[in-house]
């Protein structure tokens, strides 16, 4: 089953792709299939001796170029549509264990000129409404392969957390005729006490109402509605915050913390949303210590309201304090 089902009660289309249930899980590194082909082993997704970054379709896609016809009629009640889009898999390098916060800044400024090339090229395609670029990192949140990489989704349509920004910052360009992220920026450049990071071009922060203990949002100073209105000045600059954060991360609390690394940007459906979307990453680590995560329960998974047990001025300066700025 390959299909998408449409929840009335929430107004959300979910993914339904059961072949997901086989993919590698936590192979070890000799089976690696992200590392390079090399003589003598089994051949893998990379069919190349050495490679700088590499992108290839995932071959246990949720969506897909050309999608089979759903499993399920669809209602008026329950309509049900096929998982048209695309799921790419970005290998960061050759090296099995090399992470971002090991690179340096023109290694990463590489990355996110492919990160930039798959949003243009993706959202370029006709069924396609949202380009996601995320990473999942650490068996915390549910890493299948070690090799270091990271996932984009291309969507059909503009998924509900993105969804919900636009419209949050629609209301603030109604009431004020201001980017609310632009304020938001500089707000917390104002106040600085939330401030990990910063450099000419971005500014690294715990958000005022963080969801999550060691939450880091990484924003672009001016109105910049994707990756692709970044100048070469200002990607590197990013790739450099990109490698504090997560090297302040890391030495946190002495060991790479699990997290999510996702980008936020317009969407690709042809709407006019250059004056809302204002391009970021939010990082979200699950630890709240060293040896206690921060689950998803009651509050959160039930009724949708967070629960922060840390305050984000403290949260802050520690990880100023671990070496993030």
């Amino acid at each position: 089953m390959t299909e998408r089902r449409y929840d009335p009660v929430s107004g959300e289309w979910r993914m339904f792709a059961t072949r997901r249930q086989d993919r590698t899980f936590l192979p070890p590194e000799d089976l690696c299939p992200l590392c390079p082909t090399r003589p003598g082993h089994p051949p893998t997704e990379v069919p190349l001796p050495a490679f700088d970054v590499f992108v290839f379709e995932n071959r246990f896609p949720a969506l897909l170029r050309q999608p089979p016809a759903p499993d399920v009629e669809s209602t008026d009640l329950y309509p049900v549509a096929p998982s048209a889009g695309a799921n790419e898999v970005v290998i960061y390098s050759d090296d099995h264990h090399l992470a971002l916060a090991d690179m340096d800044e023109a290694r990463i400024a590489r990355i996110v000129a492919v990160w930039a090339d798959r949003y243009a090229e993706l959202g370029r395609r006709p069924e396609v409404a949202y380009v996601f670029v995320f990473e999942n990192r650490g068996v915390a949140v549910g890493v299948t392969l070690h090799h270091p990489h990271g996932q984009i989704y291309a969507y059909p349509e503009i998924p509900p957390r993105a969804q919900r920004e636009l419209d949050m910052a629609g209301a603030h360009f109604a009431a004020t005729g201001r980017c609310v992220y632009c304020d938001v920026v500089a707000r917390e450049e104002a106040d600085g006490v939330r401030v990990v990071a910063e450099n000419a071009s971005f500014v690294a922060f715990v958000p005022f109402a963080a969801r999550f203990p060691y939450e880091v949002h990484v924003a672009a100073r001016r109105h910049a509605p994707s990756l692709l209105e970044l100048t070469d000045a200002e990607r590197l600059a990013l790739a450099g915050l990109i490698r504090q954060v997560v090297g302040g991360y890391d030495r946190l609390f002495g060991f790479p913390l699990p997290y999510v690394m996702s980008m936020h940007q317009a969407p690709t459906d042809g709407g006019d949303h250059r004056h809302l979307s204002h391009f970021h990453i939010e990082f979200t680590p699950l630890h709240r210590t060293a040896d206690k995560l921060k689950y998803l329960a009651g509050s959160e998974l039930g009724a949708g309201a967070f629960v922060n047990d840390t305050a984000p001025e403290t949260t802050a300066g520690r990880l100023r304090a671990a070496g993030g700025a």
